[in-house]
């Protein structure tokens, strides 16, 4: 190998030095506590360590099928060691492996391109605890527990998505055998991207048109059998196979599902909230929303386990990177700076730093709600029910979309470089690029949001006090706008929620302003419908600032920690707000005047936090092997570990290739 320098080494830790507060603080305090730390660093060492679940050759240098085959292969060691340290430790840690495994981080080390085991876990058993009787959880759950059998969940269709009433799966009732006869009319009502679907699960829950004594009761979740437990074959009726190749995920083993008068037994329609008796009656549930709480879920694993590490991911490898790389003259006759010192490059990061925070912090709140609310629904109480799936649908959107804007500016950051495999942005972006439209097409959700807000709108001068998310609507006063602008925290979060709350007013007079004059509902919404979305976006954005502002007031950290915090809280509102800051101008308090003064706070940001990028990103401490990056490793040593990277590739194996003696050589001779 050529002679490597040890500047980038040097480089790192010289950025380390200059670090204001303990790292190691705020990795506990992102952890939940330095015991939370210890158990997440145990629980890396366990499986990073493992040489079996590390791959001989690069996947990249694989084929398709070969790709699903190896991913198969450490499928079922990783999750015997999975139920090995299970056994060791207690079932409190259970949650946490399992999060670990499925989502963002150590699965990401052990397989790059996904899951094919993935939906078992996130989405067929929680459906069968959501919607299942006590005996179906029972039998369903034991099973799928224990890997006797392996599951997925069929819901998006060839033809439809996000749309789920619109699904053509029919499941008729006959009651003369007491079974359900399910049934594909067209091409489009195949099942189309479960995870796993493709060769991997043998049994599934699907979504399907109940139809029993002659008429439709919207869609119910069925257990059914896809292929012989034995030999694996398709059962008969059955029509699968795998989609084929995509952007990214491509281990995940997505494929295709259709049915050709598949008969089922009656007791196979998950009966926890809508039944069908013997002869065919139909029970209905008390509340028909609680079939979509395994897409609420969902999202919430989305944005939690999902955007927030791949984010953190991406950042921490452009950071690291440009920390190290050394280009251009800032003054002439002087040595080629870091780039981070370069303001534009940090204006393309930093903001992408804070933002990993405050969708973490966000992240949380909804995770909390959803349990609480998960609890509430079990005692038949589902007043917040309406508000936990607005802002699950709304966060997914917004997360999701900022998250995969900013990965890509991250790569873009480290120029050509994070082009390559080996740079793991490829991966990063194919994984993330993905949930912008999976359990819910992003533009979809947002409008979804937007139809709870102008009806939260219409009922924000009643008695009933609104929910905590909504609270600001209710206090929304016009002479508000005229309060003297102080550049403060609450200011700034006061001011997206004046933004949001004049959105949805505007929103809210233009569709009563059609409809008055004789426009239908449905067309007066639509005619609005990007100023919808827009509203959406803002409330969501509003909600995300003021849960980052309260998380700095409540912190119990050193006051170096509790300070970087607070800037980067600072940044990251002042960075949204001149990024919208015709809204701003025209909903909230802010005056042209304080413009000026703003820009110059957010450059002044920038500088304050320059000391700190690196020492930031570290306290997300993303072991190598997860990172999976040669630009991002923690020694900084990014060069020879491209050098490593690129003789990995089967080309270099031998120096000259036979295409040369089969092809090109006979190719230039005859031009001779």
């Amino acid at each position: 190998m050529p002679v490597v320098s040890n500047k980038c080494i040097e480089d790192i830790k010289n950025e380390r030095k200059k670090c204001t507060f303990n790292i190691q603080e705020l990795t506990n305090y992102l952890d939940g506590g330095a015991e939370k730390t210890k158990e997440r660093k145990h629980l890396e060492d366990y499986f990073l360590s493992d040489p079996e679940l590390k791959d001989a050759v690069p996947i990249e240098y694989l084929s398709h099928k070969e790709k699903y085959e190896n991913a198969i292969r450490i499928s079922c060691l990783l999750f015997k060691k999975v139920n090995a340290w299970l056994s060791q430790h207690e079932s409190g840690s259970a949650m946490e492996a399992y999060q670990s495994i499925l989502g963002g981080t150590l699965g990401s080390a052990v397989m790059k391109e996904g899951f094919p085991f993935a939906v078992h876990y996130v989405m067929f058993i929680p459906t069968i605890l959501g919607q299942g009787t006590m005996a179906q959880q029972a039998y369903w759950i034991s099973r799928a527990w224990n890997c006797e059998i392996m599951c997925t969940y069929a819901q998006t269709e060839l033809g439809h998505g996000t749309f789920i009433r619109g699904l053509e799966t029919t499941a008729t009732y006959d009651p003369s055998t007491e079974e359900f006869v399910l049934h594909s009319p067209t091409l489009t009502s195949y099942k189309w991207w479960p995870g796993g679907l493709g060769h991997t699960c043998n049994y599934a829950v699907v979504l399907a048109q109940l139809y029993t004594k002659g008429k439709c009761h919207g869609i119910h979740p069925f257990v059914v059998q896809l292929r012989d437990e034995e030999t694996w074959m398709p059962m008969p009726g059955i029509k699968i196979g795998e989609i084929g190749c995509k952007l990214g995920m491509n281990t995940v083993n997505n494929g295709y599902l259709g049915f050709d008068k598949v008969r089922i037994p009656r007791d196979r329609l998950l009966m926890k909230n809508s039944k069908v008796l013997k002869d065919g009656t139909y029970v209905k549930s008390q509340n028909e929303k609680l079939t979509y709480g395994t897409m609420i879920f969902v999202r919430v694993v989305i944005i939690k386990g999902v955007a927030v590490t791949n984010l953190a991911k991406a950042v921490t490898i452009a950071t690291r990177y440009s920390s190290v790389r050394r280009q251009s003259e800032l003054k002439p006759g002087e040595p080629e700076p870091q780039i981070l010192d370069y303001q534009t490059q940090q204006y393309k990061l930093f903001p992408a730093i804070a933002a990993v925070f405050a969708i973490r912090f966000s992240a949380t709140w909804l995770w909390d709600v959803y349990n609480s609310v998960s609890t509430d629904l079990e005692h038949g109480d589902m007043e917040k029910l309406p508000e936990l799936h607005a802002m699950a649908c709304c966060l997914k959107a917004v997360c999701t979309d900022d998250v995969n804007r900013m990965i890509e500016i991250c790569r873009f950051a480290c120029g050509g470089h994070g082009y390559m495999t080996c740079s793991n942005f490829p991966n990063i972006y194919g994984t993330l690029t993905a949930a912008v439209t999976y359990e819910g097409e992003n533009t979809v959700l947002l409008l979804q949001t937007a139809r709870y807000l102008i009806k939260a709108w219409h009922q924000r001068n009643t008695s009933k006090t609104m929910t905590g998310t909504l609270k600001y609507l209710q206090e929304y006063k016009t002479s508000s706008l005229y309060l003297p602008w102080n550049r403060t925290l609450h200011c700034i979060a006061n001011a997206f929620h004046l933004v949001a709350a004049g959105k949805i007013k505007s929103c809210a007079e233009n569709i009563d302003h059609l409809t008055q004059k004789g426009v239908s509902p449905e067309d007066a919404w639509n005619h609005n419908s990007i100023e919808l979305t827009q509203a959406a976006q803002a409330h969501c954005k509003a909600f995300i600032v003021d849960i980052f502002v309260k998380e700095t007031e409540i912190i119990m950290t050193s006051e170096p920690v509790q300070k970087v915090l607070v800037q980067l809280c600072e940044l990251y509102a002042i960075y949204w707000l001149l990024n919208n800051l015709g809204d701003f101008l025209v909903y909230s308090n802010l005056n042209i005047s304080n413009v000026e003064e703003l820009r110059q706070k957010f450059t002044s940001l920038l500088s304050d936090i320059r000391p700190n990028a690196v020492g930031l990103v570290d306290s997300f401490d993303i072991h190598d092997d997860i990172l999976g990056s040669a630009l991002g490793a923690y020694d900084g040593n990014v060069y020879e570990r491209l050098f490593i990277e690129a003789n990995k590739s089967p080309l270099n194996a031998e120096p000259v290739n036979e295409s040369f003696h089969k092809y090109l050589k006979p190719f230039l001779k005859s031009n001779m």
